[in-house]
């Protein structure tokens, strides 16, 4: 794996490569903030992988990964990742935790994906503050940190600082999260397209705990559904008119969409749309009522309720830390 140098300062990642690691976390950070991105026209990222010794890491399945780059690097870069923790009942390296303490320090914004919330924890990070982990390790991490107000079923929370991520798909929530703060929703969009992932998931842990249903062979039809339902966002849609564009009865398009994407096609429906005023909160001045209008919600009450409850914040929040100053179209029927 080529690493790259630090160059850019406010633009350099630092993720850390620890011994038994899956490489799939680190591979989720090497994806969005390792390739480069010039079609996107915008500074990208610095990534560097990073190892708390010398010498070569073992990954799961029998390969190893090589970097010349150790904690002094880690701690020295904008954004700091530690997507997991190689046992979530030990404690990490001392010389880890004072690396974290150091880099946030410094100002850092501190990230962890998965179990990587234990070493975050254990520097003291975490105190008084909201947090999540895997479903699976949110007792105990509970209990092993009491101070800290964990939410076992947030896909990631951020405390604008600190930024904690659940299980290791999750991982590409919090990265592509992490894009829309420093570059905002389209270019965030752009490359959750490329990753060929929604950019805001809806929901939380809660939905993946159980063993999810396997989509049967009829739900290209749920998926061409989607596809014109995106193309109607401003219109009204009613679960009758979804099933009737599908050809399906209502008690029938209900069951094919819930099995080929875990939620109900409302929530789908309203997350697409609070996915969809993100751009015209970013530029222009357009009023929350306008904006609401143009993305299909029937009122701005309807609007900031789902979004309050989407995005963990505002739309006049959102705008006020993600307006580019650029003077964007007036807003439209999307």
């Amino acid at each position: 794996m080529r690493v790259s140098q630090i160059t850019r300062p406010g633009r350099s990642v630092s993720v850390l490569a620890y011994d038994g690691m899956s490489a799939f976390e680190l591979g989720i950070v090497t994806e969005v903030f390792g390739l480069p991105r010039p079609e996107l026209d915008v500074p990208w990222y610095d990534l560097t992988v990073c190892a708390q010794g010398p010498g070569p890491v073992r990954v799961v399945g029998g390969a190893f990964l090589d970097t010349p780059h150790g904690l002094e690097v880690f701690s020295a870069a904008h954004t700091v990742i530690v997507p997991g923790v190689p046992d979530v009942t030990g404690d990490p390296a001392p010389e880890l935790t004072a690396a974290l303490r150091l880099a946030h320090r410094r100002g850092a914004r501190i990230v962890s994906i998965c179990s990587g919330a234990f070493a975050l924890a254990a520097a003291g990070l975490l105190d008084g503050r909201r947090a999540t982990t895997h479903w699976r390790h949110a007792d105990l991490l509970r209990r092993r940190y009491p101070k800290v107000r964990v939410d076992a079923n947030a896909l990631y929370v951020d405390e604008h600082d600190v930024i904690t991520g659940a299980g290791s798909a999750a991982g590409l929530d919090v990265c592509t999260h992490l894009v829309r703060k420093d570059h905002g929703a389209t270019i965030a969009n752009a490359v959750a397209r490329r990753l060929v992932i929604q950019p805001h998931r809806d929901g939380g842990q809660a939905q993946y705990i159980e063993t999810p249903v396997t989509a049967g062979p009829g739900d290209d039809r749920i998926a061409r559904n989607m596809a014109w339902a995106l193309e109607h966002l401003p219109e009204t849609l009613t679960v009758e008119i979804l099933a009737r564009q599908a050809h399906m009865s209502t008690r029938t398009y209900l069951r094919h969409f819930a099995r080929a994407t875990g939620t109900s096609p409302i929530r789908w429906l309203i997350a697409q749309r609070v996915q969809a005023s993100l751009p015209l909160l970013e530029t222009g001045d357009a009023s929350v009522e306008q904006i609401a209008a143009a993305a299909g919600f029937d009122t701005a009450v309807t609007y900031r309720h789902h979004f309050g409850r989407i995005m963990r914040t505002s739309p006049t929040a959102y705008r006020r830390a993600f307006h580019t100053g650029e003077v964007g179209p007036a807003p439209r029927a999307l």
